[in-house]
């Protein structure tokens, strides 16, 4: 018996001797002065989310939840965002204005009844938005997040600006102010930048044809390169660190990727034999005049009929310019769906150019990214900063997602957490991802010490 006491008092002295020590965590600084941080950039760093700039999304934005894990390195006093006060927002559509949208019951054109992204407020008056969007809070500033919906590169630096673009007119500090000169009053000591997105988007959400791409080249306030030099050199001018992050492919983004090309579904062979009757001579045609495109149904799924006014169709030649859409071409969130279930889209009807993404429309979309994030990599290096990789980030969402604290993130539409129902924007959840990317680069270029933020304390898309 004495055998056994004195063994099993070994064994709880062995036990006490390898008892691991727990280091606890503590938060560095590293080279970088977070004292006072200022962050720059469009939509997606004011925190515009669900189509529209409200309160909630504001305060879910990456730039608030870095200045929160920042106190804890020596941020210190308020971190002021320029609030919409109100949950239901206010943002742009077509030439409206409307609320956020949420995710609600919706009955389409064949009255059917399921879930989809619906106006929070279908009954608000444009005069009630125009005046949420356009009253000035400017007096509650100077601002450290000074992100402003639509904003490209160049208009970081266009004096004047708040008068062409409400979302920052409404706490810009003066007429005459540009977004760059909001950086003095408030002197950062480290800066984030997310600018360049619009660069490109307003081509691609357009189908290519309602906006330009911004060249490379060119003087600042036009050229790319030249325009994202002279805004670090702004911050520069105080800032002695910071952090820039870059533009993600336009393939990581649901509102690109939701829409099927093949989205014509056919059960009956009837209905296809009709429809294959009724291209029957522009099939002739195409082949009389040496063109490759045909345009053939078959029971299953179908690309869909599309307008494409490259087509080169011998001048007086009654063609029309039109085809199937080709299994790598993109066709856009916007798209009316009920005009796909009801109006013979992509059947009878050509969709049209502004929500289809070609090959060659694609091609200049991905060359431009290419080049920007070239130049972001270069400034990044030039000026010592650290540097966000958001399209390879965005990328591992898009092939088969990651998993933080038991939950998936994919870019799906709504159910992969990341994106809002606008289709562009992040959800908490996602600026939550975005937020510990910038700390990942944070961490590993001034050898620092923050935080992670705990993705799952933050929201998704709500569902009813």
């Amino acid at each position: 018996m004495k055998y056994k006491i004195v063994v099993i008092a070994l064994l709880f002295v062995g036990m006490w001797a390898c008892k691991p020590e727990l280091n606890e965590f503590k938060a560095s600084k590293g080279s970088a002065d977070f004292s006072v941080y200022m962050s720059a950039g469009n939509s997606l760093t004011a925190g515009y989310a669900d189509g529209a700039l409200y309160k909630s999304g504001q305060q879910g934005s990456y730039a608030n939840l870095l200045a929160k894990q920042f106190e804890q390195v020596g941020r210190q006093g308020d971190f002021k965002i320029p609030f919409v006060e109100s949950e239901d927002g206010v943002g742009n559509r077509g030439a409206g204005l409307v609320t956020k949208m949420k995710m609600g019951f919706s009955t389409d054109c064949k009255g059917t009844t399921s879930l989809a992204p619906v106006l929070a407020n279908p009954n608000a008056s444009q005069a009630e938005l125009f005046a949420l969007l356009t009253t000035s809070v400017a007096a509650n500033g100077p601002y450290n997040n000074i992100g402003v919906p639509g904003a490209k590169v160049a208009h970081l630096l266009a004096p004047g600006y708040g008068t062409l673009n409400p979302f920052f007119g409404r706490f810009a500090s003066s007429a005459t102010a540009s977004v760059v000169s909001e950086i003095a009053a408030v002197s950062p000591t480290f800066f984030t930048l997310w600018i360049g997105n619009n660069d490109v988007l307003g081509y691609a959400t357009s189908g290519g044809i309602g906006d330009v791409i911004t060249p490379i080249d060119g003087p600042p306030g036009q050229g790319f390169a030249a325009s994202y030099e002279a805004v670090l050199q702004s911050f520069g001018q105080f800032a002695s660190s910071g952090a820039v992050a870059n533009i993600p492919d336009i393939t990581s983004i649901p509102f690109f990727t939701t829409v099927p090309y093949n989205a014509i579904v056919l059960t009956d062979q009837s209905i296809v034999d009709f429809i294959n009757s009724q291209y029957a001579a522009y099939n002739q045609g195409m082949e009389l005049v040496g063109l490759p495109y045909r345009i053939n149904f078959s029971l299953g799924q179908n690309p869909m009929v599309i307008a494409d006014n490259t087509i080169p169709i011998p001048d007086g030649v009654p063609i029309p310019k039109i085809r199937q859409i080709k299994s790598g071409e993109l066709v856009l969130l916007s798209i009316p769906q009920d005009s796909l279930k009801c109006a013979y889209w992509g059947t009878a009807k050509a969709v049209a150019d502004q929500y289809i993404l070609t090959e060659a429309e694609i091609a200049n979309v991905t060359a431009a990214v290419t080049a920007y994030n070239q130049v972001i990599a270069v400034a990044a290096e030039t000026h010592n900063l650290a540097l966000v990789d958001a399209n390879a980030n965005m990328k591992k969402l898009a092939s088969g997602g990651i998993r933080v604290d038991g939950v998936t993130f994919t870019n799906a539409f709504v159910t992969g957490n990341v994106f809002s129902t606008d289709g562009v924007h992040l959800t908490p959840q996602g600026n939550a991802l975005v937020a510990n990317y910038f700390i990942d680069a944070i961490n590993a270029k001034y050898n620092a010490n923050i935080p992670q933020v705990n993705v799952t304390e933050y929201p998704a898309v709500v569902l009813p």
